[in-house]
């Protein structure tokens, strides 16, 4: 069965504001994401971090506990998946292509988002609207954004991955919400590179007039790469430059390397679309270690949501659950 469109809730106001307008919206995931256990003196330090750099982010996250009606250190303790259990999932796969590997010559970036099976039931889409900023659409549970986007021109997806350097400092989750108040490349690359964060995802970073650059980070250190010659960029969760390596801790390394194989073979697709991009997110090849994964296999994990965006053009095109059987949302700008 197809399953249900992403709920679309549009905020506007202050930080502290649409923060609240999240909470109350989403009352029911936070509350559950709040329930969680967690070491409140551990959580504090990052907080006293990330309150000391980003304090308008804590703001936010304030407000959708307050909109919710739990407590504030509960919901920053969510934030952190730097404190996640190891045997949580990991699971992204990234495809970027521009140039003439497009049919109409624009930026285009396609995302699948690997979580457990029960988080596709929390996924929201929100429109942020704070005075003085972009513009921002965001694909996630509750007030925790996944992928993003903002009227500037910006693109943010990625995948996430297992560095073994993490420390306290600004979370990598919160840093999302960070990277997509900034309008161009160069400032988007700035703020994921923060020298307080506390580890870092691969962040796939595109702009409309800028280009694209891939940010394969850890805690301490960074590989930055371009899209390949002809245009094409692809990234799991794993580290790929050779730099990076010896960051990695996943126990997750075959089903990563065998959708980035995959993924770089469907490059000889080109010319893509947005509609050939969904195909590719939609392949099966080398199940259950598939870019579109089922609920199967070692690792139960299942890609909740897809999403294709015309970087250029200012569209994204996104669906719950697998690309294979979904429902085609459209957002503009």
């Amino acid at each position: 069965m197809t399953p249900p469109p992403i709920p679309l809730i549009r905020t506007a106001g202050t930080h502290a504001e649409v923060g609240r307008e999240i909470g109350s919206a989403t009352a029911e995931t936070v509350r559950r994401f709040a329930a969680l256990p967690y070491d409140a003196d551990l959580v504090r330090r990052y907080r006293a971090v990330t309150v000391e750099h980003l304090p308008w982010v804590v703001e936010e996250l304030d407000g959708a506990a307050e909109g919710a009606g739990v407590d504030p250190l509960a919901v920053f303790a969510a934030s952190i998946e730097e404190l996640a259990p190891a045997e949580a999932p990991a699971g992204c796969s990234d495809l970027l292509v521009t140039g003439d590997l497009t049919a109409n010559g624009h930026l285009l970036v396609a995302h699948n988002n690997d979580l457990y099976a029960e988080d596709e039931e929390d996924l929201v889409a929100l429109e942020w609207r704070v005075p003085g900023e972009p513009v921002v659409f965001t694909l996630g549970n509750g007030p925790w954004l996944s992928v993003g986007w903002n009227d500037a021109g910006l693109s943010v997806t990625g995948n996430e991955l297992s560095p073994n350097d993490e420390r306290v400092g600004i979370p990598r989750l919160v840093q999302m919400r960070d990277v997509l108040t900034r309008r161009t490349l160069a400032e988007a690359v700035e703020a994921v590179l923060h020298p307080a964060r506390a580890s870092s995802y691969n962040w796939v970073v595109a702009h409309a007039t800028d280009g694209a650059l891939n940010v394969e980070g850890s805690a301490t250190q960074a590989g930055i790469d371009e899209p390949a010659p002809d245009g094409f960029l692809a990234h799991t969760n794993h580290y790929a430059w050779a730099d990076m390596q010896g960051f990695e801790s996943s126990a997750y390394l075959t089903n990563s390397c065998q959708r980035l194989e995959r993924a770089r073979e469907l490059a000889r697709g080109a010319p893509f679309t947005v509609e050939t991009l969904r195909a590719a997110l939609a392949d099966h090849e080398n199940a259950p270690d598939s870019i579109c994964q089922h609920d199967e296999g070692p690792k139960p994990v299942k890609t909740v949501f897809w999403c294709v965006a015309d970087v250029t053009a200012g569209e994204i095109t996104y669906g719950r659950g697998n690309p294979c059987d979904s429902e085609a949302q459209v957002y503009r700008f």
